[in-house]
């Protein structure tokens, strides 16, 4: 008789295989169509640069290795099926996110939100240890966990501005700001996992670039969150300030 285990190892990578292809199956995602706003967002200072967005392609990878792994070698191992329904949830919902953000930003920044709340449970639950467990087992949610954090924010800042709350420039800091309590509070309560930190300072540095030569102050704003950031990374993850002893 197949376990509930390995139900669940296989429905993530499942999951895991939709969230994939899900860029093929609509039209792609390149940022929310501007004119979905009351006031359109074009360029807006809250988005990274281009580049940044790059890190999709780690995301994905690294996320199948985790759930071919979890399948084929630890679909038994309780440490490792702890996660795996908050996995489900957000990969679930985020295999139809892309559909969803070329019609409408509202709801897509509901989805984004959820998808962040599972991949934050999820990352609570990653197994711990050297090895596999670290490197297949936590890291891939750690920096999925990350960069949603980042998005999920980001999305906020584009619902201010294009709905009129506040200009481009205030919503911006604004999601900075709420990016980075988030970002440094789940650092330093996790004590673990700097990938997860790693990929927020991967999303400010983007930001910083996109507004070197437009918006100074955002730029200033995202260089100084990166500095927090880095600061919570050492903090949580790096015991006695030794990189020998940095738990990734």
């Amino acid at each position: 008789m197949i376990s509930m285990a390995s139900l669940r190892a296989a429905l993530v990578l499942l999951v895991i295989l939709a969230f994939v292809v899900s860029p093929y199956l609509t039209d792609g995602f390149s940022g929310f169509d501007p004119d979905l706003f009351p006031n359109p967002q074009r360029n807006p200072p809250v988005q990274p640069a281009g580049y940044a967005f790059g890190i999709w392609g780690l995301i994905y990878l690294w996320l199948i290795a985790l759930a071919v792994t979890g399948l084929l070698a630890r679909r038994a191992d309780p440490a490792w099926d702890a996660p795996r329904a908050a996995l489900i949830i957000s990969l679930g919902v985020g295999s139809g996110w892309i559909a969803v953000a070329n019609a409408s930003a509202v709801w897509a920044t509901v989805l984004i939100w959820i998808m962040l709340a599972g991949a934050l449970a999820a990352l609570w639950r990653v197994p711990q240890g050297d090895g596999l467990a670290r490197w297949l087992g936590a890291a891939p949610v750690a920096i999925y966990a990350g960069w949603l954090t980042a998005a999920s924010c980001v999305s906020v800042g584009l619902m201010l501005a294009g709905f009129g709350v506040t200009g481009p420039v205030a919503a911006a800091l604004l999601s900075l700001a709420l990016a980075l309590a988030i970002g440094v509070g789940v650092q330093l309560r996790l004590g673990r996992s700097a990938l997860y930190g790693l990929t927020v300072i991967w999303a400010l540095v983007g930001v910083l670039v996109a507004n070197l030569g437009d918006t100074p102050v955002v730029a200033l704003a995202a260089g100084a969150g990166t500095l927090a950031m880095g600061w919570a990374i050492w903090r949580a993850a790096l015991p006695g300030g030794s990189l020998a002893g940095a738990r990734w």
